[in-house]
């Protein structure tokens, strides 16, 4: 496609974008009065350099009127029912971001994707699951192809800004720019007719002649409670009905006429039973009914449901020998509620036998789990087209039983797998996920006791570890460290007998190649990260470490460790009382100016004996952005001069304190101080 300008759609920081906004509305924006609601406005175009263009122009000519930058304020935050001027010439040229997309696989994904509400949370694999229940993923046989191609997708929509990273792992969200845009492409299109009023305190369904003939509805987060006895809506594709808490029944011919439905979502509502004509849903692809607590009937015969893949039915009192039939789902998300506990009845799970992707769920207050857990892992162990487990195993016997005797367990597998030992809830920790790696292998372990060879095998695989409340090891190295080849995030909290992560003197080949994230919580008789010899190439990619409540630690980077931190970029250590030095003198006497070239920021808290981060001001901090120091009432002097640390951006700490900091000279301090961020 030929353009005739580049527009940037990639957002500033708010910092930049407050930078921005100040020059082009200039003095006003320095009266006490009128700063605050500016920065309001900054927030609401999103960092978006053409947006921040347009409402300054707008907002310059009211010059120191607070009233009116206040009226302006409540226009621009009710975007969507007010006219504002300039906003239409906005979308129109944003519009060409959409039209440079490379086809139409990532133009329908992206307008979907407005069917939710602005800056909400989207679970990543539950839009991928919808796109493709509705045919938007091309060229993908089975699940675990589509959610590949999904991603890449998504990726590259993340990548031109059009869908934002959200800070809650595996989620992505859309603002209220690009939204607003997609919606007006959406109104403007001849094979599409939408009803989108998603979380605007809607208490009774739309009038007929707002949802007849749409082909999408989305009334999520609402107040309905009541819905039509019936409804012509021959064209619809997908019903989005989540979260309306009041909606407790559902009209028996409600879903008469819905026969091209394909994605169903009634998540999170009060509702009791499905109504009989819910077997006229015969395109039906994916069907959400999780968290609806007072779910136990199904009347429908769900047989008709011949194209259904994904069924969802967590934390509900339905039980799945109701969907029996339904032999053909490719994707299967339960709870131990949904099984048959009191006595176990064979081929409950193992009758699906072409599921792809199954998660039992396991609630820690649920009983009876322990009792059936051995049959249901024999059923699992059947089930030769899984490409996807999560599982929770009570006990190290019961993965061992696992591993030993599915075939899906050999090298080279295709298997994904979120594992949970030794404990009931199967919920993991959000550290443990990341958006970026769709295929991540996850094992937590909870209370267990030494090390079991399972376990070191299962580490072989696993990239993001786990350990928690564990007993009888005093270093991660004592699990096979030297064959965590795949180990990208580790998680130690609450073990009491680890003194050291990884001990150099039982390994001599470079370990932890690939680990990009070290949080420890938590472990009291903590002496080092690292103990002995560091062989070069371990820790190479470490991006992240987090150390909190390590009562005893006194070293964080040993002798050796720091010249591998080449990609370190996140330190953040709390409420460790021993810490005097972030950077030990005495571990690091030949510390070259370039160490830790990358650290972007660097938080202190709750250090009382912390009297310094370095030992004088000779290292460079090139890439340091930020730092922030609270409650560490030793620490007098910053390793900061005039010249160093040329990309510092904020210096945030508690105002009581900055009084008492020693500097260099006058200038250091001026050029400091001007970075502060007082509290």
């Amino acid at each position: 496609m030929e353009v005739d300008e580049i527009v940037d759609v990639q957002p500033l920081s708010l910092n930049d974008a407050w930078k921005m906004f100040k020059e082009k509305v200039g003095h006003p924006i320095s009266h006490p009065l009128i700063e605050p609601i500016a920065r309001h406005v900054v927030e609401e175009c999103h960092g978006l350099p053409l947006l921040i263009d347009r409402v300054s122009r707008t907002f310059r000519k009211k010059d120191k009127n607070v009233s009116r930058w206040e009226d302006g304020l409540k226009r621009l935050q009710r975007w969507d029912s007010v006219k504002i001027e300039g906003m239409d010439e906005v979308l129109e040229r944003l519009e060409i971001c959409y039209e440079d997309l490379k086809d139409g696989e990532q133009k329908e994904c992206f307008l979907y994707a407005a069917l939710y509400p602005e800056e909400s949370e989207i679970y990543v694999d539950y839009l991928i699951e919808c796109w493709r229940a509705e045919g938007f993923i091309n060229h993908a046989n089975n699940f675990k192809q589509a959610r590949d191609r999904g991603h890449t997708v998504l990726n590259e929509l993340i990548k031109v800004s059009l869908i934002e990273r959200s800070n809650k792992s595996k989620c992505v969200k859309m603002n209220k720019v690009f939204r607003k845009m997609a919606l007006k492409i959406l109104s403007q299109s001849a094979n599409s007719k939408i009803l989108v009023k998603p979380h605007e305190e809607l208490e009774d369904f739309p009038r007929k002649e707002e949802w007849e003939l749409a082909n999408r509805i989305s009334l999520m987060d609402n107040g309905v409670s009541t819905l039509p006895k019936s409804v012509d809506c021959h064209d619809l594709l997908t019903l989005l009905l989540q979260r309306n808490k009041y909606l407790t029944s559902i009209p028996e011919l409600f879903f008469m006429s819905m026969c091209h439905l394909q994605v169903l979502d009634l998540h999170g509502t009060r509702i009791s039973a499905l109504p009989f004509s819910l077997s006229n849903l015969i395109s039906l692809k994916a069907l959400y009914l999780n968290s609806c607590p007072d779910l136990i009937e199904i009347t429908a015969s769900v047989e008709a449901l011949k194209h259904l893949e994904v069924l969802d039915i967590r934390k509900t009192k339905i039980n799945l020998l109701k969907f029996r039939s339904l032999i053909w789902l490719k994707c299967l998300r339960i709870s131990v509620c949904n099984l048959e506990t009191g006595y176990h009845i064979e081929t409950q799970v193992s009758r699906f036998d072409t599921l792809e992707e199954l998660s039992i769920d396991v609630d820690s207050s649920k009983e009876g789990w322990d009792e059936i857990v051995k049959m249901v892992v024999k059923e699992v162990v059947m089930l030769k087209k899984l490409t996807s487990l999560r599982f929770c195993f009570p006990e190290v016997d019961h993965l061992d039983l696992f591993v030993k005797h599915s075939p899906l367990w050999e090298k080279d597998s295709c298997l994904t797998f979120q594992f949970s030992v030794g404990c009931h809830d199967s919920a993991f920790a959000q550290i443990l996920e990341s958006i970026d790696n769709l295929t991540h292998n996850i094992l937590k372990m909870v209370n267990g006791q030494g090390v079991d060879p399972v376990i070191i095998k299962v580490l072989m695989e696993t990239n993001a570890f786990g350990l928690i409340g564990h007993k009888g090891v005093s270093s991660l190295s004592a699990f096979g460290i030297e064959k965590m080849n795949k180990m990208f995030n580790c998680l130690i909290d609450r073990c009491h007998e680890i003194k050291t992560i990884v001990d150099g003197h039982k390994t001599s080949e470079a370990v932890l190649k690939w680990l990009e994230n070290l949080y420890i919580k938590d472990v009291p008789k903590l002496e080092s990260i690292w103990e002995g010899p560091v062989c070069a190439g371990s820790l190479a990619q470490l991006a992240s470490i987090t150390l909190c409540k390590c009562l005893e630690l006194k070293k964080i980077f040993s002798h050796g460790m720091i010249q591998q931190l080449l990609q370190l970029k996140h330190l953040r250590v709390e409420e460790c009382y021993q810490i005097e030095e972030i950077i030990m003198e005495s571990e690091n006497a030949q510390l070259v100016p370039e160490a830790l070239p990358k650290l972007k920021t660097l938080i202190l808290l709750d250090l009382p004996r912390l009297t310094r981060i370095w030992a004088n001001d000779s290292l460079e901090w090139p890439s340091l952005q930020g730092i922030e120091i609270s409650m560490c009432d030793m620490l007098k002097i910053l390793p900061f001069n005039q010249v160093n640390a040329t990309n510092l951006q904020s210096i945030k700490g508690q105002q009581s304190r900055w009084g008492d900091l020693v500097w260099e000279d006058d200038a250091t301090k001026q050029r400091l101080q001007s970075l502060c961020i007082l509290y």
